[in-house]
């Protein structure tokens, strides 16, 4: 008996906004330094950017890249990394325990998102430092007049502004491993008064406030109506940030990671409309998920790293098949939030958690959990749609009730293509799909299939996991657990 998949075209979600395809960059580990940056490096261009790493993330087609944090911001000095190199002081780095040269900074990374057809999503340090010393980055970054900040740029050697749009408030400010960890109404203070100045610099910018830092830490749903109640009409984005891991070796619950996922994100938006009408707003303030991953191991390695080195190779995970399951899975849970969801940031991008690997002075590599982002990146821009299977329910772990086929469909913006994303959560059924759609049809479908789930792909076998074409003239087979993409196509030629 076949399972039924049909598109719900009749009940658009959203058009995506090409940020929730964006990721992260921080001075953690080797993501800047070995990662984006090795001036020796035999790929290295004329900046010392490593062009096999940006070949990379070019096909990943990441429209943001947040920066230059994370926990490294809340200690960050900006000024540190900007100006002639050889004046750029050496720092004890407090978030990771390293030591941060500056040889990287906005000077740098902006030209460096340029090249890699990105933009940067800058984040300000609200930690040991404030409301001024963020406009003044801003004033540095966006600025035309002849100002002191904005002259400062130009003397670096940047007589046009950076044109950077979208601010971060601060990160994780709630959090106690956090430098100048604030409460509640500390910082929705500092928040506030920061986006009001910041915006008078700059008017045509968006912002970020910090939501909390995961949605198990006490101060959860406090910390988002303090925020929201001092910032509401200075804001445009509340963050969420949270990662998952296959801790105690049960896959069958962990294939259910999107599950959290989707909870998280309808309470912190269900909180967003209580402040509205509250205020009796007519804004509606949407949400940032710029920090999502599988994160979990490279835990127990990263004890053993000696402190105080330049670029220590921290947060190394070695991604397996069933995290890219897991990633893919995220990715549909992200669109079938795209009315609320506007940013998200895959947590990182290069070395630290990373889609991307590389050697220092060597190769660079595509990890498992590239694959279902690159596909979704590149075929899901458009409107996404729902889609409903009767594939049933299952459960596992703490979740109960939930699909085992996970599913979601965007319409290109010609509405002659249709991608629909799959994820089959289940460790052992398989199904057979019939696609309902009048006047529409299946001319591909990509799969990431592997009956080993700890499958990696290393520098030595960097294909070992990929997604491959698979055929369907016999019918549509979706595996278990397994990543899969169908390409649909308007059959008479015209747009629906």
């Amino acid at each position: 008996m076949k399972t039924i998949l049909s598109v719900l075209s009749e009940k658009p979600i959203a058009v995506v906004d090409e940020r929730i395809y964006g990721s992260f960059i921080e001075h953690l580990g080797r993501a800047v330094y070995g990662g984006i940056y090795e001036p020796g490096h035999p790929t290295a261009d004329d900046m010392g950017f490593r062009r096999d790493v940006l070949d990379l993330i070019r096909k990943l087609n990441v429209p943001i890249v947040r920066y230059p944090g994370g926990n490294f911001v809340s200690g960050y000095n900006w000024e540190d990394g900007t100006g002639p190199k050889e004046q750029r002081p050496g720092k004890m780095e407090l978030a990771w325990f390293s030591v941060e040269t500056n040889q990287v900074g906005v000077d740098e990374f902006q030209e460096w998102a340029r090249r890699a057809n990105s933009q940067v999503m800058m984040a300000v340090n609200l930690g040991t430092r404030g409301p001024e010393e963020a406009r003044q980055l801003v004033e540095y970054c966006n600025s035309e007049t002849h100002t002191e900040y904005a002259d400062r740029r130009r003397r670096n050697g940047f007589e046009k502004p950076f044109g950077i749009k979208l601010w971060c408030l601060g990160n994780e400010m709630d959090g106690p491993w956090q430098i100048g960890s604030k409460k509640p109404m500390e910082y929705a203070r500092a928040a506030c008064e920061a986006a009001k100045v910041m915006k008078w610099v700059d008017p045509s910018i968006e912002l970020v406030a910090c939501g909390s830092s995961s949605s198990s830490i006490p101060t959860f749903g406090e910390w988002e109506r303090t925020v929201l109640r001092e910032c509401y009409e200075h804001i445009d984005y509340l963050s969420l940030h949270s990662y998952y891991g296959n801790r105690n070796g049960d896959s069958a619950a962990f294939l259910l990671s999107s599950a959290d996922m989707d909870r998280f994100i309808r309470e912190v938006a269900d909180i967003c409309d209580e402040i509205k009408a509250e205020k009796k707003s007519d804004k509606v303030v949407n949400l940032s998920f710029d920090e999502w991953n599988v994160w979990f191991h490279s835990n127990e390695q990263d004890k053993e790293i000696p402190r105080w080195q330049v670029a220590p190779p921290l947060l190394e995970d070695v991604y397996n098949f069933e995290d890219a399951v897991v990633v893919g899975d995220l990715m549909i849970t992200l669109l079938q939030h795209s009315d609320r969801v506007r940013i998200a940031c895959l947590a990182q991008l290069v070395n630290v958690i990373a889609p991307i690997m590389t050697e220092n002075s060597g190769r660079a590599w595509a990890q498992t959990i590239f694959y279902p982002f690159y596909y979704t990146s590149n075929f899901g821009r458009g409107t996404a749609l729902p889609v409903h299977t009767d594939g049933g329910l299952f459960s596992a772990g703490t979740v109960t009730d939930a699909e085992k086929l996970n599913c979601v469909a965007v319409l290109s913006e010609d509405k002659k293509q249709m991608a629909v994303f799959i994820v089959n959560r289940t460790l052992e059924d398989s199904f057979e799909l019939a696609v309902q759609e009048e006047n529409w049809q299946v001319v591909r479908h990509v799969a990431l299939e592997n009956d080993d789930l700890k499958a990696v792909n290393t520098a030595d076998q960097p294909d070992a996991v990929i997604p491959f074409e698979k055929d369907f003239s016999e019918g549509i087979r979706i595996a278990p657990h397994s990543w899969n993409m169908l390409l649909l196509e308007f059959s008479d030629g015209e747009a629906r």
